[in-house]
Parts: structure tokens; sequence; C-alpha cells
């Protein structure tokens, strides 16, 4: 098999206040997957997210994606290579159009012209928005502004999509609308997520985190036919929905 795209090794993270996140996690993601990172509340699903584009440093580990280091002297690299899409659609939307928005990354790293453009482009047209390029963000709906956010990362042409719980928030078409741009998209996930049948929908794979550590990995239907494993964990499935 080829290197993984994304590989994660002893990653360890403690808070300035001394809380122990992480316990020496180990990942590794090959290009295409989609992964779905399960767990409960406070096991360290978003810690470990946003180590792979350096937001967090680890305390003892590495990251290394497409075999850069997960380092100071990368991170500009990294970060075109990892895109993080946050839960709240708002933390990365900010200028006054939708273009601007989307523009921004690419501008920053130098691309400008017909080129900009094309690129603002692809990914408005990526998850179904391109009407939208002239709007003010904030004058959008909830849904429109989490396709929006997502086409701020596929702007910058990312190796792996990290989306942190995509579906909150969403009624139901919206929901399954974002279902079907996200298969449609040419590019690994990483989907940390509480929406089980979403990740069942969308993710071959999936991780539990707990308290810190990987207690599972493995095609997502076995894992979440795991009653022992899902009742120790926390992890409940819809009432009526079965695998």
């Amino acid at each position: 098999m080829s290197l993984p795209v994304l590989d994660v090794r002893g990653l360890a993270y403690a808070y300035p206040g001394g809380h122990q996140a992480l316990f020496g996690v180990d990942l590794h993601v090959h290009a295409g997957e989609r992964v779905a990172l399960l767990g409960p509340n406070g096991a360290g699903k978003t810690t470990f997210a946003l180590h792979l584009n350096g937001i967090l440093t680890p305390g003892r580990g590495s990251v290394t994606v497409s075999g850069l280091p997960v380092t100071g002297d990368s991170l500009l690299e990294v970060r075109r290579r990892v895109g993080i899409v946050f839960q709240d659609p708002d933390d990365q939307l900010f200028m006054t159009t939708v273009h601007d928005d989307v523009a921004f990354g690419p501008a920053n790293l130098g691309v400008r012209g017909a080129e900009l453009d094309a690129r603002v482009a692809e990914a408005l047209r990526a998850v179904g928005v391109e009407d939208l390029a002239g709007r003010a963000p904030h004058h959008l709906s909830f849904g429109q502004r989490r396709r929006v956010a997502i086409a701020t990362v596929l702007a910058m042409r990312p190796e792996i999509l990290v989306l942190d719980e995509p579906s909150s928030n969403l009624d139901p078409t919206s929901r399954r609308e974002l279902a079907d741009i996200l298969r449609s998209l040419d590019v690994t996930v990483l989907m940390v997520t509480h929406d089980l049948p979403y990740a069942v929908e969308l993710c071959e794979r999936s991780v539990v985190l707990s308290e810190g550590t990987i207690v599972a990995d493995g095609p997502t239907r076995a894992v979440l036919a795991d009653a022992e494993l899902m009742a120790r964990h926390r992890l409940e499935l819809p009432v009526g929905f079965s695998i």
C-alpha cells in the first residue's frame, strides 16, 4: 500500500491548565479514504483535528502530511494541504462577499487575476453555490454558509478535508444535499461527527476516540454494530436506525 497521506504517530497533548486530552494517538489515512472520527463529548476529537494543520502543537509525537512534517517551517504548505471546516461557518466567513471569502486563502498564497477567479468559481461550483458569489455571507441561510465555508477550503485545493460536525444544525434536505456534495469531492476526508447515520452514509471506515485514545478502527458498519463497544464509549444510534 502507498504511504499514508496523513500519518499521526504517538500524538499526545495537554492543555496549559494541565488537562491531558490525547494519550499517544496513532492514525494513518490513505489518499481517497473517507474516515469518520467518532467518540463521546470530551473524547479529544476536536483537539486531535486541530493538530492536523498545526493550530495546536503536539506535546509528544508527530503529524505528517504526505511526508511533510507539521512543524513551524512547513505550516504554510501544510495548511494548504489540510483544510479544516469548523462546525460554525461564521468562524470562517468574514469578508463582505462570498467571492472574497473564497478568494482569501488562495490570494494569501499569491494567486492572482484569472487564476484566482477560476479557483473561486471552481470551489463554488463544487458545492453548488456559484450563484451566491456576489452575496454577503451573513445574509445566507445556515446551510448555504456551511457550503461557502467548505468552498473557502476547497479553493486552496487541499489533499485532506477535515470536517467538524458537518451535519449539525442542518434541516433534512440540506443534510442530504451536503452528503451528495461530500461524496462527489475528489479529496481525502476526515469527518469528526456525532451523527452516526451520517458516518454510515459517507465513510467506509470509522475510528472511535475515547478519553484521548483510539479504541476502535475498522469498517463503519462493523464498528457501529459492536454493541458492547458502543455502550462502553457512550455512542448510541438513533431509535429505529439499524446497521
